[in-house]
């Protein structure tokens, strides 16, 4: 089979593809012919070598990926030979999923229906998941003011249209005209350039007290942005693409009456776990209500897919496709 393997940590470059013996299903398991695999900013640092929460550095060598859809072409032991044949859905590897086929527990498999793209299935297994979860914490209303940083990734673009749809202001921060634009497209009301001097006072100016902040960018900018929200705002934190996490001060926070959540550990911990989440995403893209964001790069590219990444050059959910 074709794979991206790592033979050392450091830099994109280290990814590098190779031909690998085609792995074979055990006792509870299914191979899936690959057609599309998420890519995610965490597999930029555990290509460095850096662990992250629960995920350690992998043991060399390694084939990143944890998200897969593509169609059954062999099942294992003790599972239905029917499973043979269906598109299908995961984003509960360990590892393996930059490669053309991926091994998987069947009992992780969703069914994935024909009218569903490959890559807006990986897109909503985790990134739609992820989404639904930041939104339990901070559910948008009509009467609210939202602003998302990091508006044009993968989780960014799911929160403008999601917000859009329930009828609020939405203001799409992103870095550069490029992505601003596409934050325009998406429906923004308002789209910035956070990388400009004085982007929290055009917010101001043009959409007045903001209820919500969604944080996927940390660092400055995103001590910026909590700045902007009203008194009994909520703060929502859900990524770093600034390098550093941004989390308020909680004396701050509860003068100006403000709540704050650290999203990812809401999701890691969240009682009764993920899959109910996962299946509404799937849901909202099936039923053409959320239609992620996808930007595809060849299996091959891996390496460049996550160059573009760690650059912030990016727009939507990174995919390779075998």
């Amino acid at each position: 089979m074709d794979a991206i393997i790592l033979d050392a940590y450091g830099p994109p470059e280290n990814l590098r593809p190779a031909a690998l013996p085609d792995p074979e299903p055990g006792p509870g398991q299914a191979r899936v012919a690959v057609r599309a695999a998420g890519v995610h900013f965490i597999e930029t640092l555990l290509r460095r070598g850096v662990a992250v929460g629960p995920h350690p550095a992998p043991a060399l060598p390694a084939v990143l990926g944890g998200e897969v859809a593509g169609v059954v072409d062999a099942v294992g032991e003790g599972v239905d030979p029917a499973l043979a044949g269906a598109r299908v859905v995961t984003g509960d590897l360990e590892s393996g999923g930059y490669a053309s086929l991926a091994v998987v527990d069947a009992a992780s498999l969703i069914p994935l229906p024909a009218h569903v793209p490959y890559g807006a299935a990986v897109a909503m297994v985790t990134t739609g998941t992820t989404t639904l979860g930041l939104l339990e914490l901070a559910p948008v209303t009509r009467q609210d003011t939202v602003l998302v940083m990091a508006a044009a990734g993968g989780i960014g673009t799911l929160l403008v249209r999601h917000a859009r749809l329930a009828g609020a202001t939405v203001v799409g921060a992103a870095g550069g005209p490029a992505k601003g634009e596409r934050v325009r497209e998406l429906g923004a009301t308002l789209a910035v350039d956070y990388r400009t001097p004085g982007w929290q006072e055009t917010v101001r100016e043009a959409a007045g007290a903001v209820t919500v902040v969604f944080d996927g960018v940390g660092g400055r900018r995103g001590e910026e942005a909590f700045g902007l929200l009203a008194e009994g705002g909520r703060h929502v934190v859900y990524g770093q693409a600034a390098g550093e996490w941004f989390r308020p001060a909680e004396e701050e926070a509860a003068a100006r009456g403000v709540t704050s959540h650290d999203g990812i550990g809401y999701l890691v911990s969240r009682p009764g776990g993920l899959g109910d989440l996962t299946g509404r995403a799937l849901a909202e893209a099936a039923g053409g209500r959320l239609e992620p964001a996808v930007q595809e790069f060849p299996l091959r590219e891996a390496a460049a897919a996550h160059r573009a990444l760690e650059e912030r050059r990016t727009m939507g959910k990174v995919v390779l496709t075998p």
